[in-house]
């Protein structure tokens, strides 16, 4: 017989510990902060030992809990892998980690077409990144890391494509006819994403523009609207922007060239990747999905006008 502690209590510990904050934990538990902390010192008297130290806006795990984590985390992927598993055949939705802006510029634009192919499957959306290993998603839309891990099957997707775009009357204005003609002009920046504009810079071996004024957004589907209403220019990779392209809401004017980026689709491998036909069937649909890679009309060096 297993004399555990109260799983309710396991459970917002290790949401707590993981994330770092008891509002995340709460968040992610759908309940509030104050039910996580008691929850997390219940467990506390429970074992006789101090989990968290420090103080209370900026706790951090004691030696205690920097050992129960990985154990607990561990445990939880594996009853969320063996459960999903199990009831695969019964229904219930997909979680799909990715980008925020790739979910709104790129994948839920195109989800009607896997709806329509298979309409008993729902997808739902997480803007959260998060580890396989640890349950909660069933397929996670990331940056290639380089990183092998026995646990995750990476599915090679697409290679990223960057380049500079704005809108069609700001083009007009600024009649820009070489990339050095960005100087002075004002560059659109993303916080998560700060270093795109250096990146572009480095494929064309150019140095990077010293801009007058511009603007830093928190995402990019912000930066990209900033753009399509001519508040300036921004850099962007070519998946994000190719509707936008298509429909003449921005130029690119010199293209676009590799960042070095790789896009991959991650699942759990070995057992956690058998009996699991709705998964299968949406990464054959999302792996066959044409237009990741630019056309000859949208490299650099080819009239980027489309």
């Amino acid at each position: 017989m297993h004399r555990l502690p109260p799983l309710n209590a396991l459970r917002a510990f290790e949401a707590a510990a993981r994330l770092g904050r008891m509002t995340a934990a709460a968040e992610e538990l759908s309940v509030t902060p104050g039910a996580v902390s008691r929850q997390v010192q219940q467990l506390e008297r429970s074992l006789g030992v101090a989990l968290f130290e420090g103080s209370k806006s900026r706790p951090r795990l004691s030696a205690a809990g920097q050992r129960l984590l990985p154990a607990l985390t561990a445990a939880f992927g594996q009853i969320d892998s063996a459960v999903r598993e199990i009831s695969d055949d019964g229904g219930g939705p997909l979680d799909v980690s990715c980008f925020s802006t790739f979910a709104v510029k790129w994948l839920i634009p195109r989800l009607f077409s896997f709806h329509t192919l298979h309409p008993g499957i729902e997808v739902r959306l997480r803007t959260t990144q998060v580890d396989i290993a640890q349950g909660g998603c069933d397929l996670a839309i990331t940056v290639d890391d380089g990183l092998e891990r026995a646990y995750i099957a990476s599915l090679p997707w697409f290679a990223e494509w960057l380049g500079p775009v704005l809108a069609p009357p700001l083009e007009g204005r600024l009649a820009l006819r070489r990339p050095a003609d960005l100087a002075g002009q004002a560059l659109l920046h993303t916080r998560t994403r700060r270093n795109a504009w250096e990146m572009w810079c480095r494929s064309m071996d150019l140095d990077l523009p010293t801009a007058a004024g511009g603007t830093e957004f928190e995402h990019y589907y912000f930066t990209l609207e900033a753009a399509v209403r001519g508040l300036g220019i921004a850099v962007a990779p070519w998946h994000l922007v190719m509707d936008e392209l298509a429909a003449g809401r921005l130029l690119a004017p010199w293209g676009f060239q590799p960042s070095g980026y790789h896009y991959v689709a991650q699942r759990r491998a070995g057992d956690g990747c058998r009996g699991q036909p709705r998964l299968d069937r949406f990464c054959e649909w999302l792996l066959a999905q044409p237009g990741c890679v630019p056309p000859p009309q949208y490299r650099a060096g080819q009239d980027g006008h489309g």
